[in-house]
């Protein structure tokens, strides 16, 4: 059994296994040369070949136990549709949502517009460089995947009231993402994930109506993930009760932010826990990433845990830094 696995499914707490959201990407130099030469990144993603090699190089540099797939979240919009792009020092921006012609894509429309992310998990799930590593596969969550397609770019600077005014649009649009979304769970299982991770990046955005926006849409694709035999691991980034979501939604792990106090966390969950580590903390000094990074170590000794980040790596962290992470973690006792 995968040490991630061990952690999930055993509830072990003898190792310390560690992956990081967003390992794959743009703090490496050998990905930044790729991405030079590929300044398309949905044509990126879809590129299965040069997507497999991504996906990779930090497993081949760093051995962590977990290779999570380079893809996107938006490839959902993308794929039912709706146009996508990613433009340099801005961001997604998204097409008009024309839900008439969304709501016209059969699922064998859907999984052939993203086919190149099958057949990268039918490709890396033989790959010796994964021997005894899970293979993550994952999704957006229906709130986040929302956001993006009726805001058309990031939230990052919050949503306009005007947002929630039509109720009619929203509520097509969240059928529609359970729909899709499961048919994504199901043939990244299909081609090889052995976990799938709901990333909610935009959670923290919901101050009310939460059963609609965030608990029955998650819980949805929660019971969806085990019923498949797959264990499923939830990031509501930004909320503010990961003890309720956790209780009300029961992913197999849950991934908690920076934000949160783990030490208060602790006395109230019982499921695994992942993450938490400020990614901004791998940009200070090597003797403060040690602490911060025993702090966690110590506080979940007891209690089955996965190293990771509260959010993505960030770019400009230097890679000494990322093996000292590593070191770290593998020597702590």
């Amino acid at each position: 059994m995968t040490p991630i696995k061990e952690c999930l499914i055993n509830k072990s707490t003898k190792i310390n296994p560690i992956w990081l959201m967003r390992q794959a990407g743009r703090y490496l130099p050998e990905f930044r040369e790729i991405r030079k030469l590929n300044p398309d990144f949905i044509r990126l993603c879809l590129n299965q070949t040069l997507a497999e090699e991504i996906t990779l190089q930090p497993i081949k540099r760093f051995g962590f136990d977990a290779a999570i797939i380079f893809s996107d979240i938006l490839m959902i919009p993308y794929g039912i549709g709706q146009s996508v792009q990613f433009k340099k020092n801005f961001g997604p921006s998204l097409g008009d949502l024309e839900l008439d012609k969304l709501q016209n894509i059969t699922k064998d429309d859907f999984t052939d517009n993203l086919s190149s992310v099958y057949k990268l998990l039918s490709n890396l799930k033989n790959s010796k460089a994964l021997e005894n590593k899970d293979l993550i596969g994952f999704v957006g969550a229906p709130w986040t995947l929302l956001v993006y397609m009726v805001n058309k770019v990031s939230p990052k600077n919050g949503l306009p009231d005007v947002f929630f005014k039509d109720e009619i649009l929203i509520s097509e649009i969240l059928n529609l993402l359970d729909r899709f979304i499961k048919i994504h769970i199901e043939n990244q299982i299909k081609a090889g994930a052995t976990i799938i991770q709901i990333f909610d990046s935009w959670a923290g955005l919901i101050k009310s109506d939460f059963d609609k926006f965030l608990y029955n849409p998650t819980l949805s694709l929660v019971n969806y993930v085990k019923n498949l035999g797959v264990p499923v691991i939830c990031f509501p980034r930004g909320i503010s009760d990961y003890v309720k979501f956790t209780k009300i939604v029961n992913p197999s792990m849950i991934n908690i932010d920076y934000n949160v106090d783990p030490e208060s966390l602790i006395k109230s969950l019982d499921i695994p826990i992942q993450g938490g580590l400020d990614p901004k903390i791998l940009l200070s000094n090597k003797e403060n990433l040690k602490k911060q990074i025993n702090k966690y170590l110590n506080i979940f000794k007891d209690h089955p845990y996965v190293f990771n980040l509260g959010h993505g790596i960030l770019p400009e962290t230097e890679v000494d830094m990322v093996y000292e992470l590593v070191e770290t973690v593998r020597n702590f006792k």
